[in-house]
């Protein structure tokens, strides 16, 4: 029967089209059919029926049932498997016969299963992700072959040879391509089920092999989709019989979001949770895809007739499945197939499909006669089917086992129900009623409740199943976990029957006005738990009574009917009663519960809804916003509004409403009512009142955009968390490696949106901040930065993308702004109610952006819930939430603004004033609710809205011309129109008045409201007092010309064509605003607004975030004493009530602490300071309008006039608490020309102009205001729908809060029961709640996300309005600044201390010397006194010349404590060293381990040599990656290292460093600057790190790529000296090895290089000086500073000529002063310290002080000097040192040696010494280190005539030590022949002997003359020493000892005190 078809046609003209068609096809080459046939067989509607059955006119409204006595339809219907089965085997008794091939295959093709005979695998399993091309008119399909009965083969077939999804109208024939070997044009199917190797046994049949079509599932790849009807099978397939398209695969393909609609659900009707998913479009083309509906206006035609002239029956619209209430399965999946998924919508008639195409609808169900080719009529099914029965028996609930609903899971196997279901017995069908809509005035829902739920047949459109509670009962589906963390076990788990009393109960308690709520039902079972686990026992005898109990004390409204049999039995009695009442029956119960108690199956149950209000409600909730704005459009379009219009064309009163326009217009004669300053009464003529212009203004704007601390606050959150990313070790961001930061906002498609961010990134000068516009050209290029998520968003996103990848260096930001809006993942994107989707999941998640290293994701939202599911892909702990400030409440003052949001709103209604903010129009719900019983058959919306628009044309009516209307308007539309005619005309408001928001989501309801409201004000004469503007999100605003000239006007703006962009710069015009759009899109609104009416905002809202971001719009800044004072009057038991003051929220509330100007703070004043996000009412009359104008506003208090003054008075006070914007960062804000420099970030609050703007509030840009002095900013006035009310109402009403509901559509609960969401969960733990207990839907772009969070994605949330906009931008701006200060370093800039200026004319020579003359050095005086600023704390040097500055006894106070040194950032240059925490391309291998080298990479060696200082043999190790060894010389055997290559003097390789470099270094293996690759340009150098023993394993592990030395282990605890000491014995003990290796292969030894150098880690930058040319304009600038590289300055000091004569070279330390002047030389003989290139050989005989902690370079440069060697600084090179504030030079913390003390006072210097063998505590300290700490501190006890007394120093022989910055020190040297100071008459005050040698003789002290009272100390190794010592040098001859003045420190006897000894000169 496969192309049986419908005898429609006349007989000849078919035969004739048919044969012709079939010789055709056969005969032609092309692969198509001619198509004349198709078009002549297929044309719909080509003979209408009969229409006079067709209903009336009234009709219209209602789905047409069938008249009863139809004939069956195909005289078949549930019997189709049986037959099905028979023709398969044709005859059972008969064995099959083989089927003779027409040969055997040519040789060489392939004959395997499952390949055609090219060899091309053919198996859906192989096919599924290929990319199948299908030519035009073919359709994909599944063949099945016996021989592999495990796999389908995909073939392209012609569709025409296909059946329809009726199984009619296929071709004869066949016409298929194979998609192996794309071979073409197989004209029979014999031939080509040859090629596909199908190896039949009988003939091959298309209909007996060609089994399913092929779909694409959402990922996209090819799975199995619905069977092909061969056969009009209609209980095999329900496929429905007038789907919109004949193309199978279409209504198959329903990843689009619209199919699962916009908070769709799953991606097909029916949710296949535990068949792979790879079924789920199997189930899809079984009811009509939403696509197709949505195409075809969401119905379907009754398409007419049969040849009787019957009418053929409707299929329900909308077969939905998982609505928004109910979620998926715990475990993410979708519920198990189940009509308790399935509801039918409303659904009618009466329209012409536009676009049926060639589904031959008109022939739908009849079969035609029979086929000779077939066999005849089939008999008559066994089972009588009712005649109404349609083909969607779909609707069949899984049987749920019996007994507890909720035991414990079991096992159940994948329902295949719908796909194959077995023949229905007539017991479980329910015929739903012809009219029963029109009859009882009510579509009845079913709430699916426990058990197996009947097919519907027959007027299904007028009956609703909702699957609302069915997870409430379905706890036996959770988790062990799950019921863990509820606080329950299995055990506790409530039987079926405690479960049917719960619902009554509930039921019956729920108001009049109310719906059930399923996250209300739910806390309902989940405490019926806790508190009786299991539930009491009842048996099947109690329950009936026990339920008619229940539900007796709800007065009528729920009854209980009791069945036997089966739930369909109680529906059908229902259904039955309900058409057989009077018609409108008043007396209906609002709920049915119908409770079958059959033994079979155990107690089951479902819940009709007949309540009017109630059903309705459920079943508009079910449905989407998409589906619900579609469903108006189709209203609106198919006119089935016309007798709603019709009855609202007259007015209350009865008058036709146009007439009677007509009417008052022509009686004013062309005369309009004066648009401001008069009164209603007043009339002008229309001319003058479009020139009429306020007053201008004339202050400047100042565009000043300001932030405040909460946004600063969160803007260092948001870099905390971007810091703890980079910081976290998942390298995953790198922020070192970044210089720039660039960004670009998306944000929802609204014109509005973009411009308003735009502006507030104009006014921000964030651009200009970040460096990546200049201040010209920022302005224009503002709107660069922001893109909108439409159309266009691709080019500009890949343009964006191309500037990721071209910038590597560059941090990008991607801020994601309103990000909840649309979160369609892009796989179901489509276009829907003319809105592009899934837009931002493909550019936000795409592949691109997750993989940019240099793109962080800023995703910023007011209703984050959507992205916090289980899937989020973003991690909990980059969320960052606006900061609570509820305790700061108190602190500021009344004339504060504080945030005001939603739960603020909710929390007003305790105020207890006489007009709340949050209001419920309960006259306007009273009539609404008459009209809903009057038209059943209209969406409510379009209901309500028809009201509102007749409500706010007879309010202008009333309040113009006929007054005799206000009684039929509600008080509350009244006083919002009345405020808005009559606010402009009031004193002193110079024409400004209020705005009136009014949200009507749908555009067509919109657009006829708009329409509607400016034509009656026009014929009013209202068109110059208020504007009526259509705010809709895909259009800029568009605002008369009269309009716009007097915003100019307020403004003082000049410019000719400016018009309002934004609604901010509607400040102060009255208008209504009419703001359509499926969602707000977070535009801010400006402080005139004053109203918002949110009355059509109703039970279709139903999630949290739908509800919340409505009021949203409302929420703004006020002022503190607004809310401060109804919360005083409100109970003042206690001062903690104070606290209720604000708003409970700490989320959503925000208190500025910034000074407001103490008297004149008006709003414009306000601009800068205020935070009047939204502000409410611009003028101060208070919301009631009859009101007189308070106190605020003085009588003509010049509302409008703003002081300049007063504006500039608050710049004095106004940044008082403002802290600096970027703390620690420096002032980050740019700041504007005309800022007082005094305080960039909290700017000049003296933007005055009505809209100046800019100087707004969190988020604003601003709008200025009124001017009376502080006016209030009070709360807008929000009027909701009963049930939103009841929703925001809160804990204050009986409901669950909003907060308690499903967050957003997309999202499902994740389990029936969870805990109960309290609203104080804010912030992180909302977010965790939401995380556990929340899933991402199929549609939901995070539904594919990958298992974790990505890394570099941040959540920015705070409530709607709080200023989120200017907290991101000023993120960008701290963020730049963190990037250039990583980028920069903190380096010591202090001067030098100057030297007494010699006469410059004998000191100079030529400045331009590039090298020292070593003549003109040696004439140069050495400069003992050691200038650097680091020795400003230590004792000075004794020079005849001393400094100006330490001859002033200016010390003193400083010497108390240690000074803070200078420092200033500077910006690291390309030639600086860095730490281990830089990487860059380029020197990760000199740092970095490559992965491959193990740490065993590197070779241990020990290098022994002979110390004469220390008198025996040393042993270093050397560690040595195997890539430095190189660098040295190793023994014939390879292991034992010999010594370290030295290059020759003679050497004249240009790209060579000659002297090895070393760098003593400890506790910085982080921070040390040991990374040279970039100081050294990259080039080869030897770098050693010197290291202590204990730390050596640190070093390798951040430096493996280093050469370590490690000193020996006695050394751990030494200071610098001992590091200095080893590396300069060590280097001359080489040397001597290298000459010797050298010499033997003909090198003199004095042309091997001796110099090494000796660098600190943290010297980081060097520079050159070079003097101006003196010729140049620039001569007078000072000299110029160059940053140059390490190897620049080594290389210039080593090309010094005869270099090896010097002793040390280095360089000066850098000061800013520099940069002011060149040194006077350009080379000194000085002290040399941090970076020295020392010559070894020359040194031999100095040494540096082992033993010694500091000054140790001062100890050595002053024995070298005195030793006659040549010390050479060259002045034009400066090195600048960092500051690095760990490790390094530590101070040893100094701490008892035993602790007895649980918290050891910090011990002072005095206590480090003490008398020997006393009692005194000893320390746990090196001798050395103790000693010098305490001549540093104590000096002026050891040497009292020193101090500040720098003319008598202290003579200190051999040695400098630091006695302390108020003692000078003259060194003199023993050694014969050394150079000492001339010290004639010089009288010393004290005498310092440090472990003095057998050089100090007595004969030598003689020599010098001391003053009387002289101090003397003598420091030895022990006491034997220092006796030894006195004796030697005769010292008691003049010097008087005391026992009591001998000392040591205070060490034990093992650690080896020193000992010292004071006396005094006689």
């Amino acid at each position: 029967m496969g192309n049986s078809y419908a005898g429609q046609l006349k007989s000849a003209r078919f035969e004739e089209a048919l044969h012709n068609s079939i010789k055709a096809s056969l005969r032609s080459s092309s692969g198509d059919p001619q198509p004349i046939f198709t078009q002549l067989y297929l044309e719909p509607d080509q003979y209408p029926g009969n229409m006079d059955d067709v209903k009336p006119k009234v009709d219209l409204y209602m789905p047409c049932g069938e008249p009863k006595g139809q004939d069956l339809l195909n005289g078949r219907a549930s019997n189709g498997l049986e037959e099905l089965e028979e023709e398969e085997d044709s005859d059972p008794s008969s064995p099959p016969l083989p089927y003779l091939h027409q040969g055997p295959a040519p040789d060489g093709c392939c004959t395997m299963d499952g390949f055609c005979q090219a060899g091309k695998d053919l198996r859906l399993v192989s096919m599924a992700t290929e990319p199948i091309e299908v030519p035009a008119g073919f359709e994909l399909v599944g063949a099945k072959s016996s021989s592999v009965p495990e796999h389908i083969l995909v073939c392209a077939v012609d569709r025409r040879f296909l059946p329809d999804e009726n199984g009619k109208n296929a071709l004869l024939g066949f016409s298929g391509n194979c998609v192996g070997c794309g071979e073409k044009g197989f004209r029979y199917f014999t031939e080509f089920s040859n090629h596909i190797n199908l190896k039949l046994a009988t003939q091959p049949k298309k209909q007996k092999h060609l089994k399913y079509y092929l779909v694409k599932n959402s990922q996209g790849a090819l799975c199995k989709g619905p069977l092909i009807c061969w056969k009009d099978c209609k209980t095999r397939q329900f496929s429905n019989s007038s789907a919109s398209t004949s193309k199978p695969s279409s209504s198959s393909s329903l990843s689009s979001k619209e199919n699962g609609g916009t908070n769709g659900h799953s991606s097909s009707p029916f949710s296949l949770s535990d068949s792979p998913p790879t079924r789920t479009p199997s189930a899809a083309s079984v009811l009509f895809s939403a696509q197709d509906l949505a195409r075809d206006c969401s119905f379907l035609k009754p398409l007419a007739s049969t040849p009787g002239g019957k009418t053929l029956p409707i299929v329900p619209m909308a077969l939905r499945v998982n609505g928004p209430t109910n979620g998926l399965g715990p475990d993410g999946h979708p519920p198990l197939l189940s009509p308790s998924q399935v509801s039918l919508g409303p659904q009618g008639q009466g329209y012409r499909a536009s676009d049926l195409g060639g589904n031959p609808v008109s022939s739908a169900m009849i079969s035609g006669p029979p086929k000779k080719r077939h066999r005849g009529w089939h008999p008559n099914p066994l089972v009588p089917v009712p005649p109404t029965a349609i083909p969607v028996p779909a609707i069949r609930p899984i049987v749920c086992s019996p007994g507890a609903v909720l035991a414990m899971p079991t096992p159940q196997l994948p329902v295949a129900g719908v796909l194959q279901p077995q023949p229905v017995t007539a017991g479980e069908t329910v015929i739903v009623p012809d009219n029963l809509l029109n009859t009882s005035g009510v579509r009845p829902v079913i709430l699916i409740g426990h058990g197996t739920l009947p097919y519907f047949y027959g007027n299904v459109g007028d009956i609703v199943v909702s699957p609302l509670l069915v997870s409430c009962y379905k706890g036996n589906q959770l988790t062990e976990k799950t019921l863990a963390s509820l606080g329950l076990t299995g055990s506790q788990l409530l039987s079926v029957e405690t479960m049917i009393l719960l619902t009554l109960q509930y039921l019956a308690r729920l108001g009049s006005e109310q719906i059930p709520l399923r996250e209300e039902f739910e806390q309902i079972v989940l405490k019926a738990m806790l508190v009786c686990p299991g539930g009491p026992s009842i048996s099947p005898a109690q329950l009936p009574w026990l339920a008619r109990l229940e539900a007796s004390v709800s007065g009528g409204s729920v009854q209980v009917l009791v069945t036997y049999n089966s739930l369909g039995e109680g529906i059908s009695e229902s259904l039955r009663s309900l058409c057989d009442g009077p018609p409108y029956q008043q007396c209906l119960p609002t709920y049915v519960v119908i409770v079958c108690t059959s033994k079979m199956s155990g107690n089951e149950f479902c819940v009709l809804a007949l309540g009017k209000y109630q059903a309705r409600a459920l079943a508009e909730g079910m449905l989407t916003t998409n589906e619900f704005l579609k469903e108006i459009s189709y209203e609106l379009i198919t006119g089935k509004v016309s007798v709603l219009a019709s009855h609202f064309k007259t007015t209350s009163l009865g008058d036709n409403l146009d007439k009677q326009l007509v009417r008052i217009q022509r009686r004013r004669k062309g005369q309009v009512i004066q648009p401001f300053q008069g009164d209603v009464t007043d009339h002008i003529h229309s001319q003058d009142a479009a020139t009429m212009v306020p007053p201008s203004e004339s202050e400047l704007l100042s565009e000043m955009f300001q932030i405040h601390p909460p946004q600063l606050n969160v803007a260092r959150s948001l870099l905390s968390q971007v810091c703890s990313i980079a910081d976290s070790g998942s390298q995953s961001l790198d922020l070192g490696r970044f210089c720039k930061v660039d960004f670009l906002v998306l944000v929802p498609p609204s014109h509005i949106l973009v411009n308003q961010t735009a502006q507030r990134i104009r006014q921000s000068g964030v651009l200009v901040d970040l460096g990546i516009e200049d201040a010209s050209s920022a302005h224009q290029r503002s709107d660069k930065y922001v893109v909108r998520l439409d159309g266009d968003v691709h080019g500009k996103m890949e343009a964006f993308m191309r500037k990721v990848k071209q910038n590597p260096y560059t941090l990008f930001v991607l801020i994601h702004d309103n990000s909840h809006v649309d979160l369609t993942s892009a796989l179901s994107g489509s276009v829907c109610h003319g809105e592009l989707q899934g837009l931002a999941d493909r550019v936000v998640n795409c592949q691109e952006v997750l993989e940019a290293m240099n793109l962080l994701v800023l995703q910023v939202s007011c209703f984050p819930f959507t992205l916090q599911t289980r899937q989020s892909r973003i991690s909990v702990h980059n969320e960052v939430h606006w900061p609570a400030n509820t305790d700061s409440l108190g602190e500021l003052s009344p004339k504060e603004l504080v945030y005001f949001g939603l739960r603020d709103y909710s929390s007003s209604l305790q105020w207890g004033v006489a007009s709340p903010i949050l209001r419920c129009d309960d006259a306007f719900e009273k009539m609404i609710n008459t009209l809903l019983e009057r038209h059943p058959h209209l969406h409510s919306m379009v209901i309500r809205s028809y009201l509102l628009i007749q409500q706010y044309t007879e309010a202008m009516m009333s309040l113009t011309s006929s007054p005799s209307l206000r009684d039929h308007i509600t008080p509350e539309t009244l006083a919002m129109v009345e405020d808005l005619i009559s606010a402009p005309g009031r004193e002193g408001t110079k024409g400004r008045g209020h705005m009136l928001l009014v949200r009507v989501p749908s555009l067509q309801l919109a657009m006829l409201a708009r329409e509607r409201l400016e034509d009656v004000r026009d014929k009013l004469g209202l068109q110059f007092c208020f504007a009526v503007l259509l705010g809709s999100p895909a259009a800029e605003l568009s605002l008369p010309r009269h309009f716009a000239n007097r915003l100019k006007a307020w403004r003082g703006c000049e410019i000719e064509d400016w018009v309002p962009h934004t609604y901010e710069d509607l400040e102060g015009l009255p208008c209504i605003v009419i703001l359509t759009g499926k969602d707000p899109l977070g535009e801010t609104f400006p402080r005139s607004l004053k109203y918002c009416d949110l009355r059509l905002i109703d039970s279709s809202y139903l999630t949290r975030t739908a509800l919340e971001q409505e009021v949203g719009l409302a929420c703004s800044y006020v002022s503190l004493r607004v809310v401060k004072e109804p919360c005083r009057s409100m109970a003042p038991k206690d001062p903690e009530t104070d606290k209720t003051s604000g708003p409970q929220d700490p989320d959503l509330e925000l208190h500025m602490d910034l000074e407001r100007p103490q008297s004149t703070g008006s709003a414009a004043t306000r601009g800068p300071g205020s935070l009047a996000e939204n502000r409410v009412s611009s003028s101060d009359i208070p919301d009631s309008s009859q009101k007189p104008s308070t106190s605020s506003c003085p009588p003509g208090g010049k509302a409008g006039s703003i002081m300049m003054e007063d504006g500039m008075g608050t710049t004095s006070s106004s940044p008082r608490r403002v802290k600096q914007e970027c703390d620690s960062l420096g002032s980050a804000t740019s700041r504007p020309s005309n800022a007082p420099p005094s305080f960039c970030s909290s700017s000049s609050s003296s933007s005055s102009s009505p809209s100046s703007s800019s100087t707004q509030h969190p988020s604003q840009s601003t709008q200025c205001g009124r001017g009376s002095k502080s006016p209030r900013v009070s709360p807008r006035t929000v009027i909701l729908s009963r049930a939103a009310y009841n929703l925001l109402a809160g804990e204050s009403g009986s409901q669950l809060s909003s907060f308690s509901l499903l967050p957003h559509a997309d999202v499902g609960w994740s389990s029936p029961l969870r805990p109960l969401f309290t609203p104080n969960l804010q912030g992180s733990e909302q977010s965790l709640f939401y995380r556990q207990w929340t899933v991402a839907r199929q549609h939901h772009a995070d539904h594919e996300a990958p298992p974790g969070p990505h890394p570099r994605r941040l959540l920015l949330s705070g409530p709607p309005q709080v200023g989120k906009t200017g907290a991101y931008l000023q993120f960008l701006r701290i963020l730049f600044r963190m990037l250039i200060r990583l980028l920069e370093v903190d380096v010591y800039d202090e001067e030098e201390l100057e030297e007494a200026m010699t006469d410059l004319s004998e000191a100079t020579p030529p400045a331009s010397t590039q090298w020292p003359d070593i003549e003109e050095i040696r004439k140069l005086p050495f400069d003992l006194f050691p200038r650097d600023p680091k020795f400003r704390r230590a004792s000075a040097v004794y020079t005849d010349k001393m400094p100006k500055g330490l001859k002033d006894p200016k010390l003193e106070g400083e010497s108390k404590m240690p000074a803070k040194r200078e420092t200033v950032s500077m910006r690291l240059s390309m030639f600086a060293a860095h730490n281990a925490f830089h990487h860059c391309d380029q020197c990760h291998q000199y740092c970095e381990a490559s992965p491959a080298t193990q740490l065993s990479e590197c070779t241990f060696h020990a290098f022994t040599f002979c110390s004469s200082m220390l008198g025996e043999e040393v042993q270093l190790h050397f560690i040595i990656p195997k890539a430095k060894e190189q660098h040295f010389v190793f023994s014939q055997q390879g292991s034992h290292l010999e010594s370290m290559r030295l290059p020759l003097i003679s050497a004249k390789d240009l790209s060579l460093l000659k002297s090895p470099i070393f760098t003593p270094t400890t506790g910085r293996q982080e921070h040390g600057l040991l990374n040279i690759f970039h100081a050294m340009e990259g080039t080869a150098h030897l770098h050693i790190l010197v290291v202590k023993q204990y730390e050596m394993h640190h070093y390798r592990k951040y430096w493996p790529n280093h050469i370590l030395l490690v000193l020996p282990a006695m050394f751990n605890s030494a200071g610098v000296g001992a590091a200095r000491f080893m590396i300069k014995e060590l280097s001359y003990h080489n040397l001597e090895l290298e000459r010797n290796r050298l010499e033997e292969q003909g090198v003199k030894r004095q042309d091997v290089w001796p110099f090494i150098v000796m660098m600190d880690d943290s010297c980081v930058l060097w520079n050159a000086h070079q003097p101006q040319d003196s010729s140049s304009d620039m001569a007078d600038t000072g000299p110029s500073l160059t940053n140059v590289s390490l190897k620049t300055v080594l290389q210039h000091m080593e090309a010094t000529p005869k270099i090896s004569l010097y002793a040390v070279c280095g360089a000066r330390k850098w000061s800013s002063a520099l940069a002011r002047r060149l040194p006077a030389r350009p080379f000194s003989r000085c002290h040399l310290h941090d970076f020295v290139m020392l010559n070894v050989e020359l040194t031999q005989n100095v040494q540096y002080d082992l033993n010694r902690y500091s000054c140790e370079e001062v100890d050595f440069n002053l024995r070298a000097n005195s030793s006659g060697l040549l010390l050479c600084r060259f002045n034009h090179f400066s090195l600048m040192k960092k500051q690095i504030l760990f490790g390094g030079h530590k101070d040893f913390l100094v701490k008892p040696k035993l602790v007895v003390m649980e918290n050891p006072t910090p011990i002072s210097p005095p206590q480090y010494i003490c008398a020997p063998d006393s009692e005194h505590t000893l320390l746990a300290a090196p001798a050395q280190f103790l000693l010098e700490k305490f001549l540093q501190s104590c000096s002026h006890r050891l040497f009292p005539k020193a101090v500040q007394n720098s003319s008598n120093p202290v003579l200190s022989i051999d040695s400098y030590l630091n006695i302390g910055p108020e003692v000078s020190v003259c060194y003199v040297s023993s050694r014969p022949h050394s150079t000492n100071l001339d010290h004639q008459g010089l009288v010393f005050s004290g005498l310092l002997l440090y472990l003095c040698d057998s050089f100090v003789v007595s004969g030598l002290l003689k020599k010098f003359s001391f003053l009387k009272g002289a101090t003397l100390c003598v420091i030895c190794q022990d006491r034997n020493s220092l006796r030894q010592t006195i004796v030697r040098l005769e010292l008691e001859d003049k010097w008087q000892f005391r026992l009591r003045d001998e000392f040591q420190t205070a060490n034990c006897s093992e650690d080896r005190p020193l000992y010292f000894l004071t006396g005094r000169h006689v």
